[in-house]
């Protein structure tokens, strides 16, 4: 059976995404989710996940709030991302019932890492700052990671800061999970944690068609197929135009099933600094501390996507009603006995218990 799986995400539309695929997965469960900066500030990203697993109805897996900046740096994305993000336009999503959990996601991430006798596994979509703090402070915590899966980098392929023209840079190397934070990113690959990396160089292998948006919009029933068609639809432009790609949701579908990504070891450093800032490198002739997918399987992703959103989500138990306590016999005084002369003494009788119905739930 495999581990129980932790997600910490920043919320993106593309993360969303990601965890309604998960959540429609009777094969994966979700132990937790961590929220940290990155695409959305992270009360609204703790809000809009809370809402999702709500729609889903899952609201028994925990959300906790994580680190609000980098552990170095100032690094943001965007504004106008950002307000989307947040905001999710066009998006329906139930009204937020739930609460995220009182303690941060650190606090928990520590305590839950420092148990090594209840592996798990960790799916990372956004910058590594939550985990990196707790591995900096507390290195034995990788005892208890069975692996990492970390959607971020870019090998072979150009970064993404520029991506729409929203950023003006000249780094043209960096994808931006590490820019935003490269120390809590080399902390990780640093950490002796297992690690597949899922980069850019997989993820454009995987553009979201058309066709995809299309089939979720003409035949989605499911809450969750009716939910990334919407999300889908706020993209139509981009993805149109082929330049809409499946970032995090190939992160998740890998979780899940590995064979839709075919990886090589390598080793991976991360630039903490300069003009190329966030860079992913890898180091030939030195011992490998990653597995990263360098080609991804476009059409097993779409069937393994469009199939866990096609899942019903799951029926609720009924609640047992409460069984009132039976209400014990009342005995009858034992009658006198009668002088030896008469007829047989009459036997005990006992009334019978009342008659009780279980209250209507």
């Amino acid at each position: 059976m495999e581990a129980p799986v932790i997600v910490d995400t920043d919320a993106g539309i593309d993360d969303l995404l990601a965890l309604a695929f998960l959540l429609g997965r009777r094969d994966v469960h979700i132990e937790a989710i961590t929220v940290v900066n990155g695409l959305c500030h992270v009360p609204d990203g703790v809000t809009n996940v809370l809402r999702l697993l709500q729609l889903a109805g899952h609201q028994e897996i925990p959300v906790y709030a994580g680190s609000t900046a980098p552990l170095a740096g100032n690094a943001t994305f965007p504004a106008a991302w950002r307000k989307d993000t947040d905001t999710l336009p066009g998006v329906t999503l139930p009204a937020l019932t739930e609460k995220p959990q009182a303690e941060s996601a650190t606090s928990f991430l520590t305590r839950r890492l420092g148990d090594a006798r209840r592996p798990v596994r960790i799916l990372a979509l956004g910058p590594l700052t939550n985990i990196g703090a707790v591995l900096r402070v507390e290195s034995w915590g990788v005892q208890a990671i069975q692996e990492i899966v970390i959607m971020g980098g870019a090998l072979n392929v150009a970064g993404n800061l520029g991506d729409g023209g929203y950023f003006i840079t000249s780094n043209t190397t960096a994808e931006w999970n590490f820019y935003m934070d490269p120390l809590a990113a080399s902390i990780v690959f640093s950490s002796g944690a297992s690690i597949r990396l899922i980069p850019l160089d997989a993820t454009i292998q995987v553009p979201i068609k058309t066709e995809l948006l299309d089939a979720l919009t003409t035949n989605g029933k499911t809450p969750l197929e009716k939910f990334a068609a919407e999300v889908l639809g706020t993209q139509k432009k981009s993805i149109a135009e082929g330049i809409y790609f499946a970032w995090d949701p190939l992160a998740a579908v890998a979780l899940a099933n590995s064979n839709v990504v075919s990886t090589t070891a390598m080793s991976i450093s991360i630039t903490e600094y300069g003009a190329q800032t966030g860079r992913s490198v890898a180091t030939p002739l030195k011992p490998p501390n990653a597995q990263v997918a360098m080609t991804a399987n476009a059409a097993l992703f779409r069937r393994d996507f469009l199939e866990a959103l096609a899942t019903p989500p799951p029926t609720p138990a009924p609640a047992q009603p409460k069984t009132p306590e039976a209400t014990p016999p009342v005995a009858t005084p034992k009658p006198e006995p009668k002088p030896i002369t008469t007829s047989t003494p009459p036997a005990n009788t006992a009334t019978p218990p009342a008659s009780t119905q279980p209250p209507k739930h």
